[in-house]
């Protein structure tokens, strides 16, 4: 059957009057919609003019990728599944979401495919219109601008999981605790609301809006009044499978702004509208936004408070773990640049170049939740003894605050307060040819260190030339790689008997296990090895290891199952991490491997066994490819 042009379709489906609404609902629907909401009246009429309705069945597609859009698309009623060009499904829309403005703000034809989840009612915005919008209404072109130059992969929230949005755990009080004690537990706590639960079971909510209105504006006793008195009884919840979508849909409709998070009549987290605008509002960008304007350490300090959000915000919105660690790095690499920049200020200018570096996880630019800090300074030769005083009150201001926006020291004084990592460059060189020469343990330790090394700021020259000589002469002498091998296998995957984990046996992380020392740690050693021996310059585990594989020093498919392995262990840590984060603790590397289903743990269990395979490769190929 031949298929009729879009435009030809959109003009006969615009016939079919039976679910049609009319303008004067149409222009009701559209006043509860942002961003037109937010529109000066005449604005507002004369657009609200220019959509036209349009009926679809279900399952029809609406539009196919690589058509021409003839407008902007508002899901009036029914849904709207969005796919790629192979297919995977990118979003499902709902009453109030839009679609087609990727393409009408490229080049006019989609660059996805949609359709219809249901009977759907669309309306359209014909494109000139749109345009015109976007070029006219700064309001409007921010709005569809949005996430267009955000993280890669960053989720939609309409598309989230509420467990996801929510804040958690609850802070809840009983029906018969008096309204001043409530309204103490509000302020305490910087809150908006209390869960009023009795016996376990969900009863009510109370907001401050409830103690204006029902308590300051009837001239109730607030020691005498129990909160069961005002508080708003049997609230409609939402389980934490629902999506975003249901949140934002209820809220508007019920003019509400707080949503419990149920599990049958038990309360186990709440979504405010302050949860919503979090979500939409904290990304990198913006972090390092109020990073670059910080005037003082206690800035920073606030700027670096919202990382553990954004931790949450990333893993729920479902990006690789490479991305969001990168994106927690580059925090980190701004708050360290900023304290640079704040310390020249005091100090003036450098008597000599430098460049600051970060090693570790910084380094690899593999930050997670949690962090210490490991750095060193590279001088310029022409350094003179007389200087030092300058480098070490730069040292001192950078690594002070680094510790104090959450960076803490490193337990092994693995940092440019330390004299022994404050030097020119001749004495750098003379470290790397000492380690290379003599690998004892203590070299070892160190060469992996010093091998994560990346510039943050500074003359990165000083840097580029010793990386490129250290690595060419520790790939080329046999009998340090070998050591460097032997150092990579210290860290073994937690592997037990009878297809089991090898917990920790007691304590307080007993029964769980290291994700980071027996997890990724394992992989990260082995990516610094097949960098050493193939002389590539990448610092990242991941960026290693697929270079590896392009250099042959590691085989397509030994590098592949590794790949696969070390996205799991990594993804898995950072979810954990998250959950952490979400339940009001500190996030840290210890996972419970039995409170996962069967199928995870075993596929956990799997890619631990991968990495185990390659390092015996490792310890059995030495230089030669696997």
């Amino acid at each position: 059957m031949v298929r009729l042009p879009l435009p030809l379709q959109i003009a006969l489906r615009s016939i079919r009057t039976a679910m049609v609404p009319t303008p004067a609902d149409i222009t009701k629907f559209l006043e509860s919609v942002h961003p037109y909401d937010s529109l000066p009246k005449a604005e507002f009429d004369r657009v609200a003019r220019r959509f036209t309705c349009h009926a679809y069945g279900k399952a029809e597609t609406i539009y196919s990728r690589g058509e021409p859009i003839p407008g902007l698309f508002l899901v009036m009623d029914g849904g709207v599944e969005v796919t790629d060009a192979a297919g995977a499904v990118i979003s499902q829309l709902h009453p109030r979401n839009s679609f087609g403005e990727r393409g009408l703000m490229e080049d006019g034809f989609a660059a996805t495919t949609a359709r219809t989840l249901a009977d759907t009612l669309l309306l359209l915005l014909p494109s000139d219109e749109f345009k015109r919008l976007i070029a006219e209404q700064p309001l409007f072109q921010r709005f569809f601008a949005r996430g267009r130059h955000a993280e890669p992969l960053r989720g939609d929230m309409a598309v989230q999981k509420v467990g996801d949005l929510m804040s958690s755990p609850p802070i809840t009080c009983t029906p018969q605790e008096n309204i001043r004690n409530a309204a103490r537990l509000i302020r305490d706590r910087r809150i908006s609301s209390l869960g009023v639960v009795d016996n376990g079971r969900l009863v009510g909510i109370l907001t401050i809006r409830d103690l204006s209105t029902g308590v300051l504006a009837e001239g109730l006793d607030p020691d005498t009044t129990q909160v069961s008195a005002v508080m708003t009884r049997e609230p409609i919840g939402l389980p934490a499978e629902a999506l975003g979508s249901d949140v934002l849909n209820l809220m508007l409709e019920r003019h509400i702004g707080h949503l419990p998070v149920i599990d049958g009549d038990r309360l186990v987290g709440m979504v405010t509208q302050t949860d919503l605008t979090r979500f939409q509002a904290v990304s990198s960008t913006q972090i390092i936004h109020e990073i670059a304007r910080a005037q003082r350490v206690e800035d920073l300090r606030t700027a670096t408070g919202h990382i553990p959000r954004l931790l949450v915000q990333l893993v729920g919105g479902n990006n690789r773990h490479e991305v969001a660690t990168r994106l927690i790095t580059d925090v980190a690499d701004a708050v360290t640049r900023r304290l640079i920049h704040l310390a020249e200020e005091i100090l003036g200018p450098a008597p000599v170049p430098y460049v600051w570096l970060a090693c570790g996880s910084q380094g690899r630019q593999e930050q997670t939740g949690i962090s210490d800090q490991d750095n060193c300074l590279f001088i310029d030769d022409s350094f003179v003894e007389s200087q030092r005083p300058w480098f070490e009150k730069l040292a001192r201001f950078v690594s002070d605050g680094l510790h104090a926006c959450g960076y803490v020291y490193c337990p092994g004084d693995m940092m440019a307060t330390n004299p022994r990592w404050c030097q020119p460059v001749r004495v750098w060189r003379t470290y790397f040819q000492g380690w290379i020469t003599t690998p004892d343990p203590m070299a070892q330790m160190l060469a992996s260190v010093m091998f994560d090394l990346r510039p943050i700021a500074g003359s990165t020259a000083l840097f580029a030339d010793l990386q490129a000589e250290t690595l060419d002469r520790a790939s080329r002498n046999s009998i340090f790689v070998a050591h460097m091998i032997s150092n990579s296998l210290k860290h073994a995957p937690p592997l037990g008997l009878l297809r089991g984990f090898a917990t920790v046996r007691a304590g307080e992380h007993r029964n769980q296990i290291d994700m980071k020392h027996n997890g990724v740690i394992p992989v990260v050693d082995i990516g610094r090895v097949d960098a050493l021996i193939a002389r590539l310059a990448p610092a990242n585990t991941r960026a290693r290891l697929l270079a590896a594989r392009e250099a042959g020093v590691i085989s397509g498919a030994g590098a592949s199952d590794l790949v696969a392995a070390y996205d799991l262990i990594a993804e898995l840590r950072l979810r954990n991490q998250a959950a952490q984060v979400k339940a009001g603790r500190r996030p840290d590397n210890y996972l419970a491997p039995y409170e996962f289903g069967d199928l995870e743990r075993s596929h956990l269990r799997d890619a631990f066994v991968v990495v185990r395979t390659m390092q015996s490769a490792l310890a059995q190929r030495g230089s030669a490819p696997v």
